[in-house]
């Protein structure tokens, strides 16, 4: 049997202070992220989700607690390159072609000219960006930049991406169309993911579940279930009753109001 893409166990993680006994920011988290889920977090400002996420990527060391992806430490899952990350801002370098952001985990990791090149212009048509090759990030719009982060996220063929609030600073409908963007490039890479947003309805656009977040310290309160087919994650979801269903369904694990129960949404 595989190895979960994460496992927490416990984890805990406080943050000291120079008087008294420091910040607890998370406590006691259990979770499990299957191989190939789609995963978001959801909850408060300042419940922990940034923190959660940051450990899991080995930016961050936890306090106690168990913490594997693919069942090693996230430090030898970072030197193995398991995983991707991409943020709220896009992060590209200004003086590199979008080409050149692309490429530039696999130039560090010293992959071979030939390689790189093949590895680019797949992720350039996965995005949907091949005439764009040569441009550089200030000539592209928001959105663009955005799926160039997630391209180079992508570029060394992680097991798991992760992921805070990467379409934040984007208007409504580019939110919209990437999230259309991020369905199809995960149904197409079959990587992991752990998205961390404070939208509603894009934890629940996206997501095969949704982990919901007291506030600080940041524990898991529920998981929502949203139980669609592959394939049903279009445009025509966000009219459908089965996604307002979803969507009541976290804003009740948030709020803690009554929401009555409907068919395609399981509540535990």
């Amino acid at each position: 049997m595989s190895s979960p893409a994460v496992h927490v166990a416990g984890l805990e993680r406080v943050f000291p202070a120079r008087r008294g006994p420091g910040v607890t920011a998370l406590a006691g988290v259990d979770l499990d992220v299957a191989p190939g889920e789609f995963v978001s977090l959801i909850g408060p400002s300042g419940c922990g989700k940034s923190t959660l996420l940051r450990l899991i990527a080995d930016l961050d060391t936890p306090t106690a607690g168990t913490l594997e992806v693919f069942g090693k430490t996230a430090r030898q899952a970072r030197r193995d390159q398991d995983y991707g990350i991409a943020f709220q801002q896009a992060g590209l370098l200004p003086w590199l072609t979008v080409t050149g952001n692309i490429e530039l985990p696999l130039t560090l990791h010293k992959i071979g000219r030939r390689e790189r090149q093949t590895k680019v212009a797949e992720l350039l048509e996965l995005i949907g960006l091949t005439d764009f090759a040569g441009s550089y990030p200030d000539q592209l719009s928001g959105g663009m930049q955005q799926r160039v982060a997630i391209a180079r996220a992508l570029a060394e063929s992680p097991r798991l991406l992760l992921m805070d609030e990467p379409f934040g600073a984007l208007d409504e409908m580019t939110r919209e169309r990437m999230q259309n963007e991020l369905v199809r490039i995960c149904a197409e890479t079959r990587a992991a993911v752990v998205f961390v947003t404070h939208s509603i309805p894009e934890a629940v656009f996206l997501s095969d579940r949704v982990v919901v977040m007291s506030p600080r310290p940041g524990r898991i309160v529920d998981v929502v279930d949203v139980a669609l087919r592959p394939g049903e994650r279009d445009e025509a979801l966000r009219e459908d009753a089965t996604f307002f269903a979803g969507v009541a369904r976290v804003r009740e694990a948030l709020h803690g109001t009554s929401v009555p129960s409907a068919r395609g949404v399981e509540h535990r």
